[in-house]
């Protein structure tokens, strides 16, 4: 397992982290798979677990913080917030009076005192960066958090966030997590240039592009993976993008065979060659799946692989653009570029 300092605050992390996304009803995880994937991933040396209050409604950080009891001092612990918890209004959103709920209502499920970095999961476009970083900076100040960043923001609202830091003398994002792969490499144009500019640390989440770079996915077999079952439009191929992805995994096999790997090292090597990237996430719903992604811990793609997967998908350049998760309101809005 390989290591790397967390932007500037001077923490050790593994370059593989282990994503509790799938920990629970999502991925049909019980406990004991769960327990069994943290042990087996803490082994192995990953040191960072990130979850989500949102992920199965609460349970994956009630699986996480089961498969860690009394080993919480060995962990770097992330979790996020934002995205809606129940149908009361309220119960999302980066404001004060819902962080600060829903920040106790985290801890209390993973049953610890504090969380070493908290994340918000969206930019929330009806709160200021004011609010939600004078909350945070308080909730820092508590001990309740370690460290605090961001989760799929636009570029332009990450420097926004870094202005307003400074400007009202408040606590700054540390990290941003945004969705990175072969297949989906738009943020090489705009948001990993900025947080290479800041100082901030990133978890690339989606790193097998939802399991077309998992080697599940492959031409004349039928596509049967949970993901596609969950969004059977975006696995559909009469749709272009997705034949498009297609034939780029057809290829990225072909390099992968040739470097001697398989599609998961090459997809995860490719993510941490970045210089911008701290870390990859990985999002294990079985053992398996683990062995095979923990197989890429120290995978180092050479230049001549990587001049060849930007022959197949050019830098900067996403195959699926509709499905990406930080176009600004103004683009999605018709009344908001119109008026």
């Amino acid at each position: 397992m390989q290591y790397r300092t967390l932007g500037r605050t001077g923490v050790q992390v593994s370059t593989l982290v282990l994503g509790a996304m799938n920990f629970g009803k999502l991925g049909h995880t019980t406990q004991d798979e769960a327990t069994a994937i943290v042990d087996a991933a803490l082994e192995a040396g990953i040191n960072l677990i990130d979850t989500a209050d949102m992920y199965s409604q609460g349970e994956s950080e009630q699986l996480v913080g089961k498969a860690i009891a009394g080993r919480r001092d060995d962990i770097v612990l992330a979790t996020k917030a934002g995205m809606p918890m129940g149908d009361e209004r309220n119960q999302r959103g980066s404001s004060r009076r819902w962080l600060v709920t829903e920040l106790d209502n985290s801890l209390r499920r993973l049953g610890v005192d504090h969380v070493d970095l908290y994340q918000i999961h969206r930019w929330d476009p009806t709160t200021s960066d004011e609010e939600t970083l004078s909350a945070l900076t308080d909730l820092q100040r508590a001990g309740k958090i370690r460290y605090f960043g961001s989760s799929t923001f636009p570029a332009y609202r990450i420097v926004q966030a870094e202005w307003a830091a400074r400007e009202h003398h408040l606590g700054r994002y540390v990290t941003e997590q945004p969705s990175y792969s072969i297949l989906q490499r738009g943020i090489e144009a705009h948001v990993l240039p900025v947080t290479e500019q800041y100082g901030l640390g990133v978890l690339a989440w989606s790193p097998l592009a939802s399991g077309w770079l998992s080697g599940a996915i492959r031409a004349g077999r039928e596509i049967t993976t949970s993901r596609s079952a969950l969004l059977p439009a975006r696995f559909d191929l009469s749709v272009p993008a997705n034949q498009a992805r297609l034939d780029a995994v057809e290829q990225l096999a072909t390099v992968a065979d040739e470097a001697g790997l398989t599609l998961i090292q090459l997809a995860l090597g490719f993510v941490t060659a970045h210089p911008a990237v701290t870390s990859a996430i990985i999002g294990p719903r079985t053992i398996d799946h683990l062995h095979a992604q923990l197989a890429a811990a120290d995978t180092v793609l050479p230049a001549d692989v990587l001049d060849a997967i930007d022959a197949i998908v050019a830098p900067g350049v996403d195959l699926a653009a509709a499905e990406k998760f930080d176009t600004p309101p103004a683009l999605l809005d018709p009344a908001r570029r119109r008026r």
